[in-house]
């Protein structure tokens, strides 16, 4: 019972340390991207809700320099489809760790030639739990939800989407299919996270990405 009542208090201290010491490099991280001009988004969502698509298309618009750090358990897959655009990628390979931190970014960053690059994507690791609580010295955070995964994803993860500028409801070509309840979803949206900017859109089709282009485009100027 003594051994229970000791490790509860060990176990938090260190996580409290460790957020601690994120922020931290987190604050560092952002003093950085805003003294070089980098404005940063910290892209987050499941796995397969079409994070990697989204960030194609958008490079493919880009007239300005753009990079992107992509996080990963194990593969590169997602990076080798991003360096297909000419922007600059760097792969961080987490093993076991559900998340990007703050320092991961910075020594990613180290690898990039950030004079002169206008936009950074972090391509965080697919997951909707830990992220949520790891800044990484982002001006933005944005949110995918699949319309495959259902409309009451804000309210079983609320944490991640409260912590969110923007939500992008993503392939909403398949809508019919999965019998998507958009004004349910919505309405969930509403009420977990009623500051963020909503965007419905396909990276497939097309359909909805202007208006995601043009948002970009007002805060950097560099999308047509």
């Amino acid at each position: 019972m003594a051994t229970d009542q000791v490790s509860g208090p060990r176990v938090i201290s260190v996580s409290r340390n460790l957020l601690v010491k994120n922020a931290e490099v987190a604050g560092r991280n952002r003093e950085l991207f805003r003294r070089l001009g980098v404005f940063v988004a910290n892209v987050l969502s499941s796995p397969g809700s079409g994070k990697t698509t989204l960030l194609q298309a958008t490079l493919a618009r880009l007239r300005a320099k753009a990079a992107v750090v992509v996080g990963d358990l194990a593969t590169d897959n997602d990076a080798r489809r991003l360096s297909g655009t000419g922007a600059p990628v760097v792969q961080i390979t987490t093993g076991n760790l559900c998340h990007l931190e703050a320092d991961m970014v910075s020594r990613a960053c180290a690898e990039i030639e950030l004079a002169g690059v206008r936009l950074l994507f972090i391509e965080n690791v697919g997951n909707l739990v830990c992220p949520a609580s790891y800044d990484l010295g982002e001006d933005i955070r944005v949110v995918l939800m699949a319309v495959t995964e259902g409309e009451d994803k804000p309210l079983k993860y609320p944490k991640m989407f409260k912590t969110a500028d923007v939500v992008v409801l993503s392939k909403t070509d398949l809508s019919g299919p999965a019998g998507f309840e958009r004004s349910a979803a919505l309405e969930n949206l509403r009420q977990v996270a009623p500051r963020a900017k909503v965007f419905e859109l396909s990276a497939r089709t097309g359909e909805g990405m202007p208006a995601w282009f043009a948002f970009l485009q007002d805060k950097l100027g560099v999308v047509t």
